[in-house]
């Protein structure tokens, strides 16, 4: 091999070497949005649950100290 080939050969070596390394960042990252994305899929699921069930809960049978009637002794 000529010094030109050998060269050559070592660029292709280490473009080779950071594409097998960007792939394997790729693949992290993409599980990493993954999980994020269903971590929020549980938590809208969750949020839409609890804002039915507020909805749904009756007011409390305690009057608002503006509608209470005054005690005896005023």
């Amino acid at each position: 091999m000529t010094e030109t080939e050998q060269r050559l050969q070592n660029q292709i070596d280490d473009l080779e070497i950071k594409q097998a390394f960007q792939e394997h960042t790729i693949e992290e990252l993409n599980d990493a949005i993954t999980q994020q994305q269903r971590t929020i899929d549980r938590m809208n699921t969750q949020i839409a649950f609890l804002v039915t069930k507020l909805k749904a809960m009756e007011p409390a049978n305690i009057a608002s100290m503006s509608e209470e009637t005054p005690p005896p002794h005023y």
